[in-house]
């Protein structure tokens, strides 16, 4: 049986750190000793931080991504081609591409994958907004960036066949990303060179 060695305030911190990806129990009680260690310089205004997060960020009404605003920093960017719709399945995967500086137009955050046995289906995710936002005729294509997982490839097709009638051009990343491999763990230029070579469908 494991003793706790603290007061229950710093446990409930290493609980909840232990919580974050990539954060196992060890790893939390270090980055919690940290914390403490540097309080004034770290604890103290990363609980502002996370204060002000919890009160002001919101989910974009139009592609889904988090801001500040609504609708996002990205949507609201003059300079986006609104011609091209770039389809991924989480917050973090746009920001890897955002990252990369690769795609000139805006977004699109499906919200996950289609997985029947989870119970995720078509309803369960942000495909519907998707339809509307290619009806009104601006959209000329849309470039479907998703895992490249069993999960992200059928949920890619099923896009393909919601999206055959609208008359867009429908591409989706080529050379560049591997097989079972996840945006948001690859580097800006593996990234740029899949956008390149992305092809039509």
């Amino acid at each position: 049986m494991t003793r706790n060695v603290a007061g229950p305030e710093i446990e409930q911190l290493i609980q909840l750190l232990a919580r974050l990806p990539g954060l196992g129990p060890r790893s939390a009680r270090r980055a919690a000793l940290h914390l403490i260690k540097k309080k004034d310089q770290l604890l103290t205004p990363l609980a502002a931080a996370m204060t002000r997060a919890r009160d002001t960020i919101t989910v974009c009404a139009s592609c889904g991504n988090v801001d500040t605003a609504s609708p996002c920093t990205i949507c609201c960017d003059p300079r986006r081609d609104d011609a091209l719709i770039c389809v991924v399945e989480e917050v973090g995967d746009l920001w890897a591409l955002e990252r990369a500086g690769v795609i000139k137009g805006r977004y699109h955050v499906v919200g996950g994958t289609l997985s029947p046995l989870d119970g995720v289906g078509p309803q369960e995710l942000n495909i519907a907004s998707l339809l509307e936002r290619v009806k009104p005729g601006e959209v000329k294509e849309v470039l479907l960036a998703l895992n490249a997982t069993v999960e992200g490839q059928s949920t890619a097709h099923y896009l393909m066949d919601a999206l055959e009638q609208s008359g867009v051009t429908i591409t989706q990343l080529a050379h560049g990303v591997p097989i079972g491999g996840e945006l948001d763990y690859l580097d800006e230029g593996t990234l740029a060179a899949a956008i390149k070579a992305k092809k039509t469908l």
